[in-house]
């Protein structure tokens, strides 16, 4: 009897942890509230202009890319994407390719950009794979936050509601946002950002 306690109080504990990471938010830095031109992608004129920051390797993406593609279905006309995919510097081709990137190319109205050393990213102020944001077609930060409700999580929640809201000028006037849920895109990312 007293073995069973102790070994459901391990099971429990070690859901207990792996529920508290699940649901712990990356680290979060400020995003521009304009368009960073010298980021080179390409805005839509008269729309809006979505762009993900994404691990190739990182498993919780896999949910932020089926948020994005239910997202890009219900946008329809009203926005353009980009998922740009952070690579180490001087990383092997592999990098490129893989589940994730394929599925990124997968998605309709969506356009797929690798990042060699996060220079692009850093522009966007991103830190976690999964950080999603939305500029007007004037090139004004409506959203920047996470679309899952947790690591890994597909389903209804709070980023892509906030999302939405963004887009449809329910906004307070300033950026909405939400929690990101993703491996950190590179090793000191949150800490490059941090010293900014």
């Amino acid at each position: 009897m007293c073995l069973t306690a102790v070994w459901l109080a391990a099971v429990a504990g070690s859901l207990a942890g792996v529920w508290r990471y699940k649901t712990t938010a990356g680290a979060s830095a400020a995003a521009p509230t304009r368009w960073p031109e010298a980021s080179g992608l390409a805005r839509s004129a008269g729309r809006a202009t979505l762009v993900m920051l994404a691990h190739p390797k990182c498993p919780c993406t896999r949910a932020s890319l089926h948020e994005l593609e239910q997202l890009m279905t219900r946008l329809r006309q009203r926005a353009t994407a980009h998922v740009l995919f952070i690579t180490p510097a001087g990383g092997s081709r592999d990098w490129e390719s893989g589940e994730l990137y394929s599925r990124a190319q997968a998605l309709p109205g969506v356009r797929v950009t690798t990042d060699p050393g996060g220079a692009r990213a850093s522009l966007f102020g991103a830190v976690v794979s999964g950080q999603t944001l939305v500029y007007d077609p004037a090139g004004k930060l409506l959203f920047a936050g996470g679309i899952t409700a947790a690591r890994g999580h597909e389903g209804d929640n709070h980023g892509r509601a906030q999302l939405m809201a963004a887009l449809s000028g329910a906004g307070p006037g300033s950026a909405l946002s939400s929690d990101v849920y993703g491996c950190e895109l590179m090793p000191g990312t949150a800490e490059r950002q941090a010293a900014r």
